[in-house]
């Protein structure tokens, strides 16, 4: 179990609060809001009960890598790179507090465009009920430092800004940072807020106890960035349905010809013996029967259809064909428990999403029918919205690295410290 704001006093508290803002931006303004609107029923709880102040922490994007990369591409173009103004326009925090200003109805301060060390005079003389919002945690190199102690001088000035910590962050609750999970050292309580509970309450009895039958879609580019996953979810699992390209690693390690499609072929051992530790555990193995195919990745590619197992020569494998989506059909249809994580095709070309679209379908149907359903990892998340079917599952969550770990069975820094 883990502690929640509803578990502690709040009222007359100092509050530090710990939200995921990493929200996409283009020239100032926020282009996706989900992560801001998941962290309000919080926010709205906390001033609700009487908190003195509430101090909110996030970063937004990565300034140093970010800042690098922009760097190298103004000189390859032999352009003049303005650091400062760069990171003004790209990072910071304060086009965010306007936003979250106007969905809160409520000002929203910011507590300014320098240094978030310094600060507990500014918000303690603030108005009680104020709501209040610190810069980019990631300036401070201190924030992502691989030492401890490091880690530690940031959190420790964190802390004195709040009676209470707060994570509701759960899109970095697999970051061991000073922002996350160092500051807990510091401050008397450590609670979740709604959000990471309702993501804990989903994804972990999924590894854990879940209903059963439980199906598990996998999908994306490669394996060896989900074989932690396809092991975890194995010892659970009536059912893998593996799909995208990293399906075509373990069709080749089955024998079938797979043309130009993606491959691992230093994964193929490994796919092997996922196969075979499916078979010991009596867990089936859903793998494409037929494809979609195409001579080049295009958006613009004319789609190949190819029925059977085997891709010709000059094709790629870029989305599963009619018979796979059967398939897909029979194995959902038994499942109490599903969750998907990564898409089966090129969905971002519309000639090659049908697959992604009937399974979005096919587990909206499931949820209809009682079963709980669980999406989780950017691209997943991505698909639901796309075919506007987000609404229409049990959970989908708002962390793609994280939900990840945490159905590898990992315990995550930003959750153990809100355990009880």
């Amino acid at each position: 179990m883990i502690k929640t704001v509803k578990d502690v006093d709040l009222k007359g508290k100092r509050i530090i609060m710990r939200v995921d803002f990493n929200v996409p931006m283009k020239d100032g303004v926020v282009q996706d809001d989900t992560r801001i609107v998941a962290a309000i029923p919080t926010i709205q709880y906390i001033l609700a009960q009487g908190a003195k102040t509430l101090t909110l922490m996030s970063h937004l994007g990565d300034p140093s890598k970010d800042k690098k990369a922009a760097k190298e591409k103004a000189d390859k173009a032999g352009k003049p790179f303005d650091e400062a103004a760069y990171i003004k326009g790209k990072h910071r925090l304060a086009p965010v507090a306007l936003y979250l200003e106007q969905k809160l109805g409520k000002p929203v301060i910011f507590a300014g465009e320098d240094s978030d060390y310094g600060k507990q005079g500014f918000i303690d003389s603030q108005p009680a009920g104020s709501v209040i919002m610190l810069e980019n945690t990631r300036f401070h190199k201190e924030e992502t430092a691989k030492e401890g102690a490091d880690r530690d001088k940031l959190a420790k000035e964190l802390a004195s800004y709040g009676d209470i910590f707060v994570n509701d962050a759960f899109g970095t609750a697999h970051r061991d940072h000073a922002s996350t999970a160092s500051i807990a050292k510091f401050v008397p309580v450590s609670v979740a807020g709604f959000l990471m509970e309702k993501e804990v309450n989903y994804l972990e009895p999924i590894v854990t106890s879940p209903q059963k039958p439980l199906v598990a879609i996998i999908g994306g580019a490669k394996v060896s960035s989900k074989i932690a996953v396809l092991e975890s979810l194995l010892k659970n699992a009536a059912a893998l349905v593996i799909g995208g390209g990293m399906a075509y690693t373990f069709l080749k390690a089955q024998g079938h010809k797979v043309g130009k499609s993606l491959i691992e072929d230093d994964q193929l051992d490994t796919a092997r013996k996922i196969l075979e530790a499916a078979k010991k555990a009596g867990a089936e193995i859903v793998l494409p029967l037929d494809h979609l195919g195409a001579e080049s990745f295009d958006a613009a590619a004319k789609p190949v259809a190819i029925d059977g197992l085997d891709i010709p020569d000059n094709l790629m494998g870029m989305d599963v064909g009619p018979k796979t989506i059967a398939a897909y059909k029979e194995v959902l249809a038994k499942a109490k428990t599903i969750v998907w994580n990564g898409p089966v095709g090129v969905f971002e070309f519309d000639n090659f999403a049908k697959g992604t679209e009937a399974v979005a379908k096919l587990v909206a149907e499931a949820t209809g029918k009682g079963s709980i359903t669980v999406v989780g990892g950017g691209d997943s998340v991505a698909a639901v919205n796309k075919f506007k079917l987000a609404d229409k599952m049990s959970h989908v969550s708002t962390g793609g690295g994280a939900s990840l770990e945490l159905l590898e069975g990992k315990k995550l820094p930003g959750i153990e410290v809100c355990r009880n």
